[in-house]
């Protein structure tokens, strides 16, 4: 019922930034909370960072991206973003945004969302 399309990935030198753009189609954004999750080759899917709706512009972030990963979102054009800055190796996945009415607890894990997007690939490397 709603389509969500992940722009901005590409490849960056550490140290880099590099800004992610989530557009959802089909629904209005401020129904939904938003959420950040990126893939590395041979590990699991981990939460980067999260939206919440049910409490307005509340934030979340994952302890390894927490003072560099920013998230903002424009309801007005169904667009989340997430900011990346001070970029390391280990930032290199693809990433993925996804929406949900989403329950507090949780809104860290994959099965808290119901759309998700196609991932774009981020690789920082010098």
């Amino acid at each position: 019922q709603a389509q969500l399309v992940v722009s901005g990935g590409g490849l960056v030198q550490p140290g880099g930034s590099l800004r992610l753009s989530c557009e959802i189609f089909g629904r209005s954004l401020r129904d939904y909370t938003v959420g950040w999750f990126r893939q590395a080759p041979g590990k699991e899917r981990e939460f980067v960072g999260a939206s919440r709706r049910s409490s307005g512009n509340t934030y979340y972030y994952a302890e390894s991206v927490k003072g560099r990963f920013s998230i903002s979102r424009d309801n007005t054009r169904n667009t989340a973003y997430l900011q990346m800055d001070g970029l390391i190796p280990e930032d290199t996945a693809l990433y993925y945004c996804a929406a949900g009415q989403t329950i507090l607890s949780a809104i860290r894990t994959e099965e808290g969302y119901n759309w998700w997007s196609q991932g774009t690939q981020v690789t920082v490397s010098s």
